[in-house]
């Protein structure tokens, strides 16, 4: 899941990991949730709603969804009753096609045979969080989609690794998608082209977080820091539809299995992402179903922009207890520290200003060697203790304070 950003090229693959992991969605960029969240009138809690036709009752939505080839179900990764209505309408739809397999974004491919040895039951919990290599790849609370994962292995669903490299992201990047050898592209076919449409909705929101375009002013589609963004969110999009049309193909079970694709909600949105990949690869019946939040605007909710929503709660940090201390950043290591990709709303890395693109270079006055040293040293902060952590930032060096809240009675 982790990108690599250099400070002229590559700046952009953070903010596709912000764009198509957390806040594509536009309400989550600017709303904040409040403690007790008013369900709108459009998605009311607990009700299954089509843009067209309103109101639908989950019996027709789940026997819809069950004659797809591939349903794509989305979610806003730290969103706990996202993954909660996940669950629930995977045990629906299991009970309609028994015949089913599960693609996961969370993983890279090359984590597959922990996914194949979790699922024959072979590893524990833990040992299957190391062995996919979790704190490094994904580094959300495992909490949240091990009752996905349990669900798998319950019921001896395969599982498949939808992910790609973030190094195979960063060559096509540097180099375009030719001029990176064949043997290095994992199996990728080219991506299809975006529509238009997608490209007007993917410019304000790589506007909205790309700080330097954001002192530079107005900027065009046509502008080349704009294509490569566009360009590795094509590739990231191709890359899980790939193995998703390789499942309905019968890659991984006889006959044809109902696809399911677990994913950020920004490469399902209006059928945009994997859906448009999927027609290019021959993958004509996609069902897309939404998690939608009581707090978002009925504006929103648009013909096209999924085929049945589900309303749910909010995401409300407060009140989650996660089982360890979290900064609320993905990173990478590269330019001699942490380099940051993302950070989280409502996060401590928020309150302390840290940034997409900063090089954390030391941490309690310790130097960061590997992905452990950053996870080990955070978790060891103490609740209601300052964290000093040393940055270079377009090559300025800064120290910032991180304040980890006292914990509430």
């Amino acid at each position: 899941m982790a990108n690599f950003l250099d400070h002229q090229g590559n700046r952009f693959l953070g903010l596709a990991v912000l764009a198509l992991g957390l806040v594509l969605n536009p309400a989550h960029a600017v709303v904040t949730p409040s403690k007790k969240p008013v369900s709108n009138q459009c998605v009311p809690l607990g009700d299954w709603v089509t843009p067209e036709s309103g109101k639908i009752p989950q019996q027709q939505v789940i026997a819809r969804a069950a004659q797809a080839e591939v349903v794509l179900l989305g979610e806003t990764h730290v969103n706990a009753d996202h993954h909660r209505w996940q669950l629930q309408t995977l045990a629906a739809l299991h009970a309609q096609r028994p015949d089913m397999v599960i693609g996961f974004e969370m993983f890279p491919r090359r984590v597959q045979a922990a996914l194949d040895r979790w699922v024959a039951g072979e590893l524990t919990e833990q040992e299957f969080l190391r062995a996919s290599d979790w704190n490094h790849v994904w580094n959300t609370d495992p909490n949240l989609y091990l009752p996905l994962f349990h669900f798998a292995r319950m019921n001896r669903i395969p599982m498949l690794a939808l992910n790609i490299e973030t190094k195979l992201r960063r060559q096509v990047a540097e180099k375009g998608f030719y001029g990176v050898p064949v043997e290095d592209r994992e199996g990728l076919t080219r991506p299809a082209e975006p529509s238009q449409a997608y490209m007007d909705y993917l410019l304000p929101i790589y506007k909205q977080h790309d700080r330097r375009n954001k002192e530079a002013g107005e900027i065009s589609q046509h502008d080349p820091d704009f294509r490569k963004f566009i360009d590795g969110q094509l590739l990231w999009d191709r890359a899980m539809a790939q193995v998703l049309q390789q499942a309905v193909n019968g890659s991984v079970a006889p006959g044809k299995p109902l696809v399911v694709g677990v994913m950020g909600s920004g490469h399902v949105l209006h059928g945009f992402g994997v859906p448009h990949q999927l027609h290019d690869l021959g993958v004509k019946h996609v069902s897309a179903l939404l998690p939608w939040d009581s707090d978002k605007s009925c504006k929103q909710l648009v013909a096209g922009v999924a085929d049945a929503v589900f309303g749910v709660l909010p995401h409300v940090p407060e009140l989650i207890r996660p089982q360890f201390q979290r900064l609320g950043i993905r990173y990478e290591m590269g330019r001699g520290g942490a380099v940051v990709l993302q950070v989280e709303k409502n996060s401590i890395a928020e309150t302390a200003k840290l940034m997409e693109s900063d090089v954390i270079v030391e941490m309690a006055g310790l130097s960061l060697q590997t992905t452990e040293d950053v996870i080990n040293i955070v978790r060891r902060q103490a609740p209601g203790t300052w964290l000093p952590i040393k940055i270079k930032r377009d090559n300025q060096d800064m120290e910032i304070i991180a304040k980890f809240p006292p914990v509430k009675s």
